[in-house]
């Protein structure tokens, strides 16, 4: 049975671009780019030519640009970054819709926390999060978009006062990187974590861009890579690999176009489950919105009978957020929302999806969840 995978929120396919432009840093060139003979300083090159094309799609300059491992380490490193060396009296201000790697880090860091809720579409108000920040807040970290349920946040704006204030800002990016313009020097954020993994880089490829000027202490210490900022190896097949997946997108309106087919596919997904299927309901804001994501909320029957039922069907989608899903416990961010946290299902496209994925899901749904429901009543 041909598979259908519906689950790009989590990481998508590797673009073929990115595979070709790895091979030979995976075949022929095993360089240190640290050292200063040819072999180092060929895959030096390499680096520094894909900090440009990752800086490029994002609008900062490539010295802004820090590679990590993962969104969660680019994470970390703007909480550590931020709060390291504070005595316990500073602060900080996040919202409740933040994914784990936000609200995990901020636990264990020496500072206070003040978390903003959010409205019923998972969006946070910028005055709420304005009216928590104190003289003693030295961050405030909120999200592009939501992991779960595709919500755009007011970013610029808060941002924008934030920077009046003097108080640091983070920006978790990495759901709306590469599906929705993000620009750093517009947004005149301090810091902005991105994946390339979500937007067809291999996986294991993130980065975290630092506003120029900005220091901070290493999250990841042991070398002097990624100019004092990240210690350890490049990963440089990695690095390479998201380059040119940052590089494709950038040329000639790629990106918008990509996010306009997305937006056809999800709509018309949403326009399917809802026609076919009793009690479907979109969680989420149905337009102020990524295009790849949407969240349904299926009454009657629990996410994960429905997940494993279109699993049997060929079709891979996900219900909850990547992180939070192995914990078996209902969403935070929906919980939060004041929806139904254990009926979610999360339904994702890309840059290979096709129409007929989105034939595959439109014939399997209403056939697993017709069944589920017989089987309860």
């Amino acid at each position: 049975m041909p598979r259908t995978y519906l689950d790009h929120a989590s990481g998508s396919p590797l673009r073929p671009a990115a595979f070709e432009a790895m091979l030979p840093y995976l075949r022929d060139h095993p360089g240190d780019p640290g050292r200063v003979h040819t072999e180092g300083r060929t895959t030096r090159v390499a680096v520094e030519d894909a900090r440009e094309q990752v800086a490029a799609l994002f609008g900062s300059r490539p010295r802004e640009i820090v590679f990590t491992a993962s969104g969660t380490e680019a994470i970390n490193t703007a909480v550590w970054g931020a709060s390291a060396g504070r005595d316990g009296s500073a602060h900080a201000v996040t919202t409740a819709v933040e994914h784990s790697a936000v609200r995990d880090a901020l636990e264990r860091a020496p500072v206070a926390v003040t978390t903003v809720g959010v409205d019923g579409l998972g969006r946070v108000s910028a005055d709420a999060v304005l009216d928590a920040i104190s003289p003693q807040t030295v961050l405030v970290s909120v999200q592009w978009a939501n992991h779960e349920v595709g919500t755009l946040q007011p970013v610029l704006e808060i941002v924008a006062a934030c920077r009046e204030r003097g108080v640091l800002v983070h920006v978790d990016a990495c759901m709306a990187a590469g599906h929705v313009p993000v620009d750093f020097r517009g947004s005149v954020a301090d810091l902005v974590s991105v994946t390339g993994y979500k937007l067809g880089a291999p996986r294991g490829t993130a980065a975290l861009l630092v506003r120029r000027g900005l220091r901070f202490a290493p999250f990841v210490v042991g070398g002097a890579q990624e100019r004092a900022r990240r210690g350890g190896a490049e990963d440089v097949a990695g690095i390479v690999g998201f380059g040119a997946a940052c590089a494709e997108l950038a040329a000639d309106g790629r990106l918008d176009l990509e996010a306009s087919l997305a937006w056809a596919q999800t709509e018309r997904l949403i326009a399917g489950t809802t026609a076919a299927v009793d009690g479907v309901q979109v969680y989420g804001d149905p337009i102020d919105r990524v295009p790849h994501l949407v969240c349904l909320g299926v009454e009657g029957v629990e996410a994960e009978p429905v997940l494993l039922g279109l699993d049997q069907h060929g079709v891979a989608v996900h219900s909850g957020s990547s992180c939070s899903s192995e914990l078996l416990e209902p969403s935070p961010v929906l919980q939060a929302m004041g929806v139904d946290a254990d009926h979610s299902l999360r339904v994702s496209v890309g840059w290979s999806t096709t129409d007929t994925d989105i034939d595959a899901f439109l014939t399997a749904f209403p056939d697993v969840v017709t069944k589920l429901r017989a089987l309860r009543g």
